[in-house]
């Protein structure tokens, strides 16, 4: 499936025999799904040629396998945005969160009007908590941001593994979901689920949501001054972007997603650094 334009709902053709029948392509000798007003069209020119055929057969119209032309279709599918949020003491929490809260609802009331979906990961101390399952529900989000609790070390594997069970099961749950994950983290996991390497851990948790194409967008939390490029590397393992906000506000992070989901293809893989003027 291929995302083709912004919109009330991300237009995506698609494969299945659902959807708006646009045009047609060739089938190649498949039977299923077939484009009949192109497959006469296709048709057409050779019934001179099959003139023998048609009478051997006594039908008026003949038509073969490599005739055959299938509908291309397109649907409107939602889009997904799954934040993941490091609430530990190793960020300026308090602000953060406050800038956090605020960009969800804003997304929330566009994607209630555009039919789309938030959901939010929180994760802190020793596990990560869906606080928020996927809705387009602007009351049940209120609820869930309401009291977000902080503190504690940096379970950065189990956000990465929460946030990847949940859009594995809602690509399950409806095919033709676009998901896009939203990671908010200084990228300093310091507990391991399995003993190891907590650093390597989460790289690894990266590597396999990655491999999944799912979209994602890292929001580097660190302060500029103490900054030592764990997000950045986080994201080169997640194959996104890093966006550093320093002076982080609700409507900057609302606009950074924004772009992220309506942007064309491959914008994803600039990196903004607020403050220098590179991408």
């Amino acid at each position: 499936m291929m995302r083709k334009q912004s919109g009330r709902r991300s237009q995506t053709q698609t494969d299945r025999k659902r959807g708006r029948y646009i045009q047609s392509r060739p089938a190649n000798g498949n039977p299923e799904d077939l484009a009949f007003d192109a497959t006469i069209r296709a048709a057409a020119p050779f019934q001179k040629a099959r003139e023998h055929i048609r009478e051997e057969e006594d039908i008026a119209f003949s038509v073969r396998r490599e005739d055959y032309q299938r509908k291309v279709r397109v649907r409107r599918a939602s889009n997904l945005i799954l934040f993941l949020v490091d609430a530990s003491w190793s960020m300026a929490v308090a602000e953060r969160m406050a800038a956090t809260k605020g960009a969800i609802l804003s997304l929330l009331t566009d994607a209630y009007q555009r039919r789309d979906r938030v959901g939010l990961i929180v994760f802190q101390k020793d596990r990560a908590t869906l606080v928020l399952p996927p809705t387009n529900s602007v009351l049940l989000a209120q609820r869930a941001l309401a009291d977000i609790p902080v503190g504690g070390k940096t379970p950065l594997s189990a956000g990465l593994t929460t946030a990847y069970q949940v859009l594995k099961r809602e690509k399950t749950l409806h095919p033709d979901v676009l998901p896009l994950l939203i990671i908010l983290t200084d990228g300093a996991g310091n507990v391991s689920m399995e003993g190891g390497s907590p650093q390597a851990e989460a790289h690894k948790m990266a590597d396999q949501i990655a491999s999944e194409d799912i979209r994602t967008v890292v929001i580097n939390m660190e302060h500029e001054a103490f900054d030592q490029g764990l997000a950045q590397a986080l994201a080169e393992h997640l194959d996104a972007p890093c966006y550093t906000l320093a002076d982080l506000r609700s409507e900057t992070l609302y606009r950074a997603v924004q772009n992220e989901i309506y942007a064309g293809p491959g914008a994803g893989k600039e990196v903004q650094r607020k403050g220098d003027g590179k991408k």
